[in-house]
C-alpha cells in the first residue's frame, strides 16, 4: 500500500484521476479513496441520478447546485 501523507498533493491527485478514469472506462459507479478508503461515486453515477445530491460530491457534474454555502 502507497503512504499517501508522504506523497505531494499533485500525486495523489494524479492518483484519484486515474482511479476515477479507469472506475468509468470499465463501467463501474465507484472506486475506493486510495487514502480514506471511503467510496467516491464516479461522475457517471451522478449523471444517472440526475441532479445534485448536495452533498458536495467529488466528481458532482452539475456544479454543486444543491449544495449549502
Amino acid at each position: 500500500p502507497r503512504n499517501f501523507r508522504q506523497m505531494s498533493a499533485k500525486s495523489v491527485e494524479a492518483e484519484i484521476e486515474e482511479l476515477h478514469r479507469l472506475a468509468c472506462a470499465t463501467g463501474k459507479t465507484s472506486y475506493k479513496d486510495p487514502a480514506t478508503g471511503y467510496t467516491v461515486f464516479t461522475e457517471e453515477f451522478h449523471k444517472k441520478r440526475g441532479k445534485c445530491c448536495g452533498n458536495a460530491c467529488r466528481h458532482c457534474p452539475f456544479d454543486y447546485v444543491n449544495v449549502p454555502e
